[in-house]
């Protein structure tokens, strides 16, 4: 997979921040949350980046390929579409379960880990596939808690999944570290177990600790502990993407750069 498309080191669009995104040195792709478009008319920022043939990412997080019911043609239709406006080389969701009968979890669970939701699972996905006009890349979660029922580890399931759909990775290295630390998940042991030839790019975000807990609130810089995890990450596979996410709390045109030269640094796309 890693031969898929060599995105390089990229940083979330957020409309916040969408001039300091124009005019950082050195990004090499973006990534939009795909609610946040309305395709037929794109955001000017959106435009100028694309008009440089910047990549362009369409992220969701609202589909819910995890639930027990199959995923919303009416969303399905929604990522096609930002998709197809955007050129972009392929979608990314999460595996995740958002919704049952018809209230929404306000947050992106972990999925029972049994062989019945995988076989649920897997349906989902096909069907987004054969309803995208790229490929898809699904990311693992941040969890609040395990599913006491679970039958196979993250990265068993993850595998499986892979193996039965050809559905690519987005690997969210700042979530590896968050279960590590809440849960007692080794990152390390995921990275070894993961399918990394299905890599198709990597997340790297900041958080906080409260009372021992790991909060991934993507409005800090990226912690080292963090940086590490995507350095063993980097020791096992050559990461086609990398991409910095931000999501409030924006800093500095300087410090955003900084960031982008920590993770450059890393993945060796950079001194």
């Amino acid at each position: 997979m890693g031969d898929f498309l060599r995105l390089g080191v990229g940083i979330g669009w957020r409309a916040e921040i969408d001039l300091t995104v124009e005019r950082l040195p050195g990004v090499d792709f973006a990534e939009v949350v795909a609610e946040h478009l309305h395709p037929p008319h794109l955001p000017e920022s959106l435009q100028v980046l694309r008009s440089r043939g910047l990549p362009v990412v369409p992220h969701g997080v609202s589909l819910g390929v995890g639930d027990a019911a199959r995923p919303s043609a009416v969303r399905l239709a929604h990522l096609a579409a930002c998709a197809e406006a955007l050129g972009s080389p392929l979608v990314s969701e999460h595996l995740a379960f958002v919704r049952a009968g018809g209230l929404e979890a306000g947050h992106l669970l972990p999925v029972p880990r049994t062989r019945e939701a995988l076989g649920v699972i897997v349906e989902n996905v096909r069907q987004a596939q054969d309803s995208l006009p790229v490929p898809l890349a699904l990311e693992n979660v941040a969890a609040l808690f395990g599913w006491p029922e679970d039958e196979l580890t993250d990265a068993q399931f993850r595998t499986e999944l892979v193996e039965r759909t050809d559905v690519l990775l987005l690997i969210d290295v700042a979530n590896l570290y968050t279960n590590q630390v809440n849960l007692g998940l080794s990152a390390l042991d995921a990275l070894d177990d993961l399918p990394l030839e299905r890599l198709a790019y990597v997340h790297v975000a900041g958080g906080e600790e409260h009372a021992g807990i790991w909060h991934d609130t993507h409005t800090h810089a990226v912690p080292e502990p963090v940086l590490e995890v995507l350095a063993e990450l980097c020791a096992r596979t050559s990461p086609p993407g990398v991409l910095l996410e931000w999501d409030d709390d924006y800093p500095s045109d300087a410090a955003l750069a900084a960031e982008l030269g920590r993770i450059r640094k890393v993945v060796g796309h950079g001194p």
